[in-house]
């Protein structure tokens, strides 16, 4: 009987590695991403690119272990769930008071260190922010939500 549900299982492990979701990836430049929209300092667009775009985009950036299924169901989910929140290749389709709202929410969520996810941080370790690109992301976010207000005005 354990043979018969070990065999079971390992056949179902089997059947779902080809059942696979969707890519998340736009294969061209977007104008409506928040850096063509809000152009920001080298240092951090690649900060808030390396921590971020991968679940706020629509473009990640995906690991190995995302062709592994259940894993790659539970990161498409995860995925979905981060650009239904926010997503930054479509900034620009925000309405200001929207958008505003959005850098808000962003600054103090990494601020209070909620966001990057340390379940992401934990593998992802380029999207650990230091002290000094912290207050440097949280500087320029403060600056445009400022010209994100001023423009909805």
């Amino acid at each position: 009987m354990l043979k018969k549900v070990l065999l079971l299982l390992v056949l179902v492990l089997v059947v779902i590695q080809f059942i696979h979701p969707e890519k998340n990836t736009a294969h061209r430049a977007q104008p409506d991403d928040l850096f063509a929209q809000q152009p920001a300092p080298e240092d951090v667009r690649v900060a808030i690119e390396h921590a971020c775009y991968d679940c706020h985009s629509n473009h990640t950036r995906y690991p190995w272990y995302a062709q592994v299924q259940p894993l790659g169901w539970w990161l498409d989910r995860h995925i979905r769930e981060g650009k239904d929140h926010l997503n930054f290749s479509e900034f620009g389709r925000y309405a200001p008071k929207r958008a505003a709202r959005k850098l808000e929410q962003s600054s103090e969520q990494i601020e209070d260190g909620s966001m990057p996810l340390s379940s992401y941080t934990l593998i992802h370790r380029e999207a650990r922010f230091t002290p000094e690109q912290k207050k440097r992301i949280l500087d320029w976010l403060e600056a445009i939500q400022e010209r994100v207000k001023a423009a909805g005005e």
